[in-house]
């Protein structure tokens, strides 16, 4: 019986670098019939141009397993802290973040 619940155990590696994590304030998502792209972007204050820090892929099936087990997490995140306060835009910042923009 042992044996069989550490044939089902996946071993996950997490190097320092994932670890550290990528600052995301903004994802795009498309699809096609076979996939879920996810592009995860960092935009900065000031700055007309925003670049994709991390791409991901996901099957239709995987894209919605990722939905529920983060409607999941929510849901226990704001049991424990309270509702998640959303702006009026939808979250998206302005480019310039309202802050002034740099000329050379």
């Amino acid at each position: 019986m042992e044996e069989n619940k550490n044939k089902n155990k996946i071993n996950i590696e997490l190097s320092e670098e994932v670890a550290e994590g990528t600052y995301s304030n903004l994802a795009i998502i498309t699809h096609s019939h076979a996939e879920f792209i996810i592009d995860f972007v960092k935009l900065m204050p000031g700055t007309p141009k925003a670049k994709v820090k991390s791409r991901i892929i996901l099957t239709p099936e995987h894209a919605k397993r990722l939905y529920k087990a983060l409607s999941d997490n929510i849901r226990k995140f704001e049991a424990q802290h309270g509702p998640i306060k959303e702006t009026k835009d939808g979250g998206i910042p302005p480019f310039s973040f309202g802050a002034p923009t740099a000329e050379a």
